[in-house]
């Protein structure tokens, strides 16, 4: 129903707060109800009189205060409370000045009086950083590092150093500019990172517990190193020479590699030569040796006719590698060619033409049957001597 409805024959409008002539509620009045009832509740009194009223108020106050004073010493004491996790330390300060240092669980400190600083103790930070820098051979490296760090003791890195993520940077800087100059420029752009990452780990952890800032290192790695944008195109002239350098090198070791083992065979196979030289020589030596024994034994038996059997042997051999064969006749002057080089080569005719072959054991036959009938011619012609 609208508020300016008519109803019960007049004109008025209705009040919607009961009251057909009522007007709104008195702001005032509603406040003054609300605080007589709390006083009422706290122990004062509500009478009609202004005195009574007067005391009514003055005891609302007075309990009213005493009432936020317990809420906020209550909500202050609740404020006190916090918990430290397992990888973290709390570093507590009553009025600036160090107290303890609490471990992990739940804790209480006055708020306001203490301050509460909590240090992560497990979680590892890192910082990068890129210099550069000379070396000890006067070359310009560039030189890209990142330090990995634990805090290992909170008090200190919360006291001792009023900075200590930048002097950790400053102190890394300071151990790497000392290794990198007493290296040599090849030594940092190649194979000698871990051997700096090591030395710059170790400066570094020396000076952070010289400076007691609490900070432990785990880790230092040389991410990146090269020579500056301005000489990149000499230094990529000097790698490719000494790339080529070490394929030469490569190239030549592997015709070592190929040569030197033939050349020791070759040596070795004309060692074994020498040897097996050495023992035909011993061996012949040898046989001709025990032969001539043998044949002297034979000799002393029957000379006349070891002495012809050796010279029959001798004969046949000289005869063997001559071409032509003169025969000179002992008490005569006439002298026999026997044309033998004919006799041992075939006729050069064709395939219808007779030709006459003759081997080694056919000019053995003929020269016993040549020396026999000379045998006989000199046998006769002494004869004949004898019988004049």
């Amino acid at each position: 129903m609208a508020w300016n409805e008519p109803g019960g024959g007049n004109n008025k409008p209705r009040d919607p707060w009961g009251g057909g002539d009522q007007g709104p509620p008195d702001l005032d009045e509603a406040l003054k109800k609300l605080q007589q009832k709390l006083g009422g509740l706290f122990g004062g009194r509500s009478g009609g009189s202004g005195g009574a009223a007067g005391g009514s108020s003055g005891g609302f106050s007075g309990s009213l205060l005493v009432v936020l004073a317990v809420l906020a010493l209550v909500v202050w004491g609740l404020m006190g409370f916090y918990q430290v996790d397992q990888q973290e330390r709390a570093v507590v300060l009553r009025f600036g000045k160090y107290l303890e240092t609490v471990q992990p669980g739940l804790q209480w400190n006055p708020p306001v009086i203490d301050e509460v600083i909590k240090i992560n103790t497990t979680r590892v930070r890192a910082v990068s950083f890129s210099e550069i820098m000379l070396t000890r051979d006067e070359n310009i490296v560039e030189v890209k590092l990142s330090v990995q760090y634990v805090i290992d003791n909170p008090t200190a890195f919360v006291l001792e150093v009023r900075d200590p993520e930048n002097s950790l940077r400053h102190a890394s800087q300071s151990a790497l500019r000392h290794v990198v100059g007493d290296t040599t420029m090849n030594l940092v752009l190649t194979g000698g990172r871990a051997q700096i990452a090591q030395e710059v780990s170790e400066r570094l952890q020396s000076y952070l517990n010289l400076y007691e800032t609490g900070i432990r290192v785990s880790k230092v790695t040389v991410d990146e190193s090269k020579p500056p944008t301005q000489v990149q195109q000499a230094f990529d002239d000097v790698i490719k020479a000494r790339e080529d350098e070490e394929r030469v090198k490569n190239e030549a070791q592997a015709y070592a590699n190929g040569i030197v083992p033939e050349a020791r065979g070759a040596a070795q196979r004309v060692l074994e030569e020498a040897m097996a030289y050495k023992e035909q020589v011993i061996a012949n030596a040898e046989g001709e040796a025990e032969r001539f024994t043998k044949l002297l034994t034979e000799y002393r038996k029957a000379p006349e006719v070891t002495r012809e059997r050796l010279y029959l042997s001798a004969l046949q051999d000289v005869l063997g590698k001559n071409n032509k064969v003169l025969v000179d006749v002992e008490g005569g002057n006439n002298m026999l060619y026997l044309p033998l080089d004919k006799l041992t080569t075939p006729s050069a005719g064709g395939s219808g033409s007779r030709g006459l072959s003759v081997d080694s054991s056919n000019i053995r036959e003929l020269t016993n049957a040549v020396t026999e009938q000379l045998r006989r011619d000199a046998a006769a012609a002494n004869n004949r001597r004898g019988g004049r």
